[in-house]
């Protein structure tokens, strides 16, 4: 039987994109605005780390539009097909992203970020800091699809 809980956003994505798109994320600029119900003490320390996960709701998705069968990355007819859970889009169940960013700087309950694959108004459910320990243990492997599908996912927008 499917759990169902409520999480509360720890804050929101302010500026940035406006629109998701599926590449061109590098560069891209915007700041986690954490909510001031938080003190400002709630981010001492995290300046001495590169980088972040955070944790959204792909909130402008249509919930109705919830494929749960197998199906080609970006409908293209050269890539496999791959059920639900082999995709990180925004089409999911739970309706959450996460994606790693570096941290540019923090101010106060304002953390400025860059690389963060959501747009303006994201509600933002957790922030962690990378720690490197908590990274890949052993050989990493993916399919060949996924590096051709995303080799532009990073690049500065406009190249």
């Amino acid at each position: 039987m499917a759990e169902k809980f409520e999480v509360e956003a720890l804050g929101y994505v302010v500026g940035g994109r406006v629109e998701p798109t599926d590449d061109y994320w590098g560069g891209t600029r915007a700041v986690i605005r954490l909510d001031s119900r938080f003190p400002v003490e709630a981010t001492k320390g995290l300046e001495e780390f590169s980088h972040l996960d955070v944790v959204f709701r792909f909130h402008l998705t249509d919930p109705a539009d919830l494929p749960l069968r197998a199906r080609r990355p970006r409908d293209n007819p050269e890539w496999p097909e791959v059920g639900f859970v082999g995709h990180r889009n925004m089409r999911r169940v739970s309706r959450l992203g996460v994606s790693r960013c570096r941290l540019v700087e923090v101010d106060g309950l304002d953390l400025h970020v860059e690389g963060l694959d959501a747009v303006d108004g994201t509600p933002v459910i957790e922030v962690k800091p990378w720690f490197e320990e908590m990274g890949p243990r052993g050989e990493v492997r993916q399919p060949r699809w996924v590096t051709d599908m995303l080799g532009d996912y990073y690049a500065p927008a406009g190249d």
